[in-house]
């Protein structure tokens, strides 16, 4: 995840240096890689107006153009962009302006006609590859400001690797509240983050989008709204776009852009449908087995009866949470939308980009699991900046909801013996309020103990521990004692004996300890359980490791065979480990998970000596072994 200070100053107020911000958030948990500007180092670059434009008298590619650069008089530049006119506004170079990759400016001659500086494309300035024309600015830049001063490229951009817990952090307001509680000390005890706006959109009183949702259970929140009569032709904002180039996002037209945006601000995908592509309302539903979609890359997605979609009465019109047809994407000759907000259960969702090797924004956070509550403030935001910028009107939005499908959010307690048990210190309780308080749910408080009912946007805060982890991570890792726990020791405490005496004992007679994959094969499946069901991945990383192991013997047999083949015969391998054995009438995630200690022998029961005749390993050997485990 990419976050721009700008962005974070302007929306949120927080102006910090990026430094203390990357160190914090590293500190934190969400490990900074990157820190980088927003716009390479370039000076002298001034926002001008064109005023004249006449032909080059030596060159038909080149023309003459007069510009106002804020300086009084006017400055003549030779200019070759075939989108230059009279009238807009552009970069200037001016003289002495210093480019990224250390070009000059100087006043010099084109084919005889004198020149006072260069117009400048975006490729240019370094903000983009795009060199077709000139980086034509908005009419009301004002002229003669400095171009970083007026496109705010003194920003900084920092790269997050967020890990797969934090869904709540692939957004911007999602990281300002990340930040907001790391740096208290710096933005003040009352500082907090404005509201979310109440957008009210401007509808026509009606609704002509119906909603048939089949799928309740895995997509118990979805909204549509059906924008007509859009000019997708229109550009999109320049500070629309700069927002998505600085977090790594192309754009693409008006609608699309707007959708990204969104996403970038709320953490909340939405998506945009052709209406007129679109046969008799929507439909939420499962795959037929078979049935194929042509996606917005181009490749084509033959289905599943587990992959939800999005669908009208005739086709799918997309792979929920994942990516949209193209057979229902919006196109230069667009003039009517249906725009969707939805919540997609995330173990749905899981895995399916992977599984038709796309690469999508949407499925990273709806598989990570999204707010569940802002799809109606996504969808409001984003109709009304279409309006702004692609004019239309908007209907009431049409939505199926199930509540009772909806995540509930239960309260988890915490006490402060526990804290101070886990974390090896304890802390007051003004800083314990203040970081739950500050987790944005809602907290009750008794004697000792704190009930938090977790904020709609944290799904990794489920049982106590969970907020402890919190408590010392906002608090700060750097104030957790660096000492062992106290453990009071009682022997015989366990009751059976450990791993580690099996161990033990195993090294002792020769062996050594193998560590091999959870997941097999199917042939090796059939091969050592051929009558036994097989617990049978959705996703696996490789065809060769498709099923979980019903014993550790495959893996090791695995292991004799690769050595026996590299002239290894000699082998005494042993492993600890769980194995995975399905119940009848349970769901796969309810497989009893025992842990089993298991061994192979091969080759000579003695290294070759002149003392001893070689003599190859029998099964009383390995009754010997057991015999000593036991």
């Amino acid at each position: 995840m990419l976050l721009s200070t700008e962005w974070l100053k302007e929306d949120y107020g927080i102006d910090l240096p990026p430094e203390l911000l990357a160190e914090r958030l590293t500190m934190a948990g969400l490990e900074v890689d990157n820190v980088a500007h927003a716009a390479p180092p370039f000076s002298g670059v001034v926002v001008a107006q064109v005023l004249t434009l006449n032909a080059h008298p030596d060159a038909d590619k080149l023309r003459v153009a007069t510009v106002n650069a804020g300086r009084g008089e006017a400055l003549q530049i030779v200019c070759g962009a075939p989108n230059v006119a009279v009238g807009v506004k552009v970069p200037l170079a001016t003289i002495g302006a210093v480019l990224p990759g250390d070009v000059h400016i100087k006043q010099s001659k084109l084919r005889g006609i004198e020149s006072f500086g260069m117009l400048c494309s975006a490729r240019e300035l370094g903000l983009s590859d795009e060199h077709a024309g000139l980086l034509i600015l908005p009419e009301d830049a004002p002229v003669g400001t400095d171009i970083r001063e007026y496109l705010h490229l003194n920003d900084s951009i920092i790269d997050i690797d967020l890990t797969p817990n934090r869904a709540d952090c692939f957004s911007i307001r999602g990281l300002a509240r990340e930040i907001t509680q790391l740096c208290r000390d710096e933005l003040g005890e009352n500082f907090s983050l404005p509201p979310l706006p109440a957008i009210e959109v401007k509808t026509s009183g009606k609704s002509s989008l119906t909603i048939d949702n089949r799928a309740s259970q895995d997509c118990p929140r979805y909204l549509g709204r059906v924008v007509r009569g859009i000019d997708i032709s229109r550009a999109t904002p320049q500070w629309l776009v700069e927002r998505l180039r600085r977090l790594g996002i192309r754009t693409h037209d008006p609608v699309v852009d707007v959708t990204n945006y969104v996403m970038l601000s709320l953490g909340t995908p939405l998506h945009a449908f052709d209406a007129d592509k679109i046969s008799g309302g929507i439909v939420v539903r499962y795959a037929q087995a078979g049935e194929k979609l042509r996606l917005l890359n181009d490749s084509e997605a033959v289905l599943d009866k587990d992959v939800l979609v999005i669908a009208d009465k005739e086709k799918a019109l997309a792979i929920a949470g994942v990516m949209g047809g193209a057979e229902s994407a919006c196109s230069t000759s667009t003039q009517n939308i249906i725009l969707e907000a939805a919540w997609f259960n995330p173990t749905r969702i899981a895995g399916k980009a992977r599984r038709f090797g796309v690469a999508s924004d949407s499925a990273q956070r709806f598989e990570r699991g999204v707010d569940y509550t802002l799809q109606e403030t996504a969808l409001n935001f984003a109709t009304q900046l279409i309006l702004d910028i692609c004019g239309g009107e908007a209907e009431d939005f049409s939505s199926a909801v199930s509540e009772e499908n909806l995540p509930q959010r239960l309260p988890v307690a915490v006490s402060r013996e526990a804290i101070a048990q886990r974390v090896g210190r304890s802390y007051d309780d003004i800083t314990i309020n203040s970081i739950l308080m500050g987790l944005g749910g809602e907290v009750q408080r008794t004697e000792n103990t704190w009930q938090v009912t977790p904020p709609t946007w944290r799904f990794d805060l489920a049982i106590g521990e969970d907020l402890i982890e919190e408590i010392a991570r906002i608090d700060g890792y750097a104030n957790v004692p660096d000492r062992l726990p106290v453990v009071q020791y009682q022997q015989d405490a366990g009751g059976s004996r450990s791993l580690r005496y099996y161990s033990d004992l195993l090294v002792a007679q020769g062996f050594q300890e193998a560590v091999t994959y959870s997941f097999i094969d199917n042939a090796s499946h059939q091969a050592f359980f051929p009558e036994c069901p097989a617990i049978t991945l959705q996703n696996p990383i490789s065809a060769n490791l498709a099923e979980m192991r019903l014993s550790l013997l495959p893996g090791l047999v695995g292991a004799v065979i690769y050595n026996r083949n590299r002239q290894q015969q000699d082998l005494r391998l042993f492993e600890c480990g769980r194995v995975f054995l399905p119940q009848i009438e349970k769901k796969i995630a309810d497989c009893a998970q025992p842990v089993r200690v298991a061994g192979v022998m091969s080759g000579l029961a003695m290294p070759e000596q002149w003392a001893i005749e070689a003599r190859k390993i029998d099964f009383f050997d390995a009754k010997a072994v057991v015999e000593n485990l036991l």
